[in-house]
């Protein structure tokens, strides 16, 4: 519990940094939406100026674990329906993502056909991790065997490692090679990867409210101007 109180990151509080009279939701959230839902937060606050929300982001079966550990967590968004199952089917789609290999900048990109080659240093997302999964659906459907070098706990590890030059090509969604253009070179995979569900856990106003905001117009516009695609 003291890693995830550590994670925790207070968006749109008040000018002291805390939240203001009103309420505040808690909201668990897949690594790769680190880039995208603290906007959405931002523009959420705006609408509902006594509405805070405390994000938590990590691999989504780090955050999975944590509920069912009994982590108070408001509403849940995993990076694929299988990780949100776990937890509850009352779910809703709200994006898409697609994968991407990913390699150190200023590097040649591999095809998918390419990453079983020897000498090559590949990283991947565990096979619990959403993108873990993609990823492995993605090569068994290629028929290319691969022997990574390792196997991180989210997707915002593996595009860090890629990146430092710790590995040669990962595999990562294609949001978060976007999004880290600065550091990586890479290429989007054609199909669709996996699709993004969003759930309350704990029933109130605000994280319905929360939920509905990020299915909304504004929401999604946010999600899209990230990369994501709509449900």
């Amino acid at each position: 519990m003291r890693r995830l109180l550590a994670g925790l990151v207070l968006v749109a509080g008040c000018a002291s940094g805390h939240a203001s009279s009103g309420t505040t939701v808690t909201v668990f959230a897949a690594a790769s939406l680190s880039d995208a839902f603290p906007a959405i937060g931002t523009a959420f606050h705006r609408a509902h100026p006594d509405v805070a929300v405390r994000f938590s982001f990590a691999g989504s079966q780090s955050l999975v674990a944590q509920v069912q550990q009994g982590a108070p967590a408001d509403v849940l968004a995993t990076a694929d329906e299988t990780t949100m199952a776990k937890v509850t089917r009352d779910a809703t789609v709200f994006a898409r993502n697609r994968l991407a290999i990913i390699v150190p900048k200023g590097h040649a990109v591999p095809a998918l056909g390419q990453l079983g080659r020897p000498g090559l240093r590949l990283v991947l997302g565990g096979p619990t991790v959403p993108v873990g999964r993609a990823a492995a659906k993605a090569l068994a459907a290629a028929d290319v065997a691969v022997h990574p070098v390792s196997e991180e706990p989210d997707v915002k590890s593996v595009l860090a490692k890629v990146a430092a030059g710790e590995a040669d090509a990962g595999i990562v969604y294609a949001t978060d090679r976007t999004a880290a253009h600065d550091s990586v070179d890479g290429v989007d995979l054609a199909p669709i990867a996996t699709t993004l569900p969003i759930a309350v856990l704990r029933p109130s106003a605000d994280a319905t409210a929360f939920v509905r905001f990020v299915l909304g117009p504004n929401g999604q516009a946010i999600l899209r101007r990230q990369g994501f695609a709509p449900p």
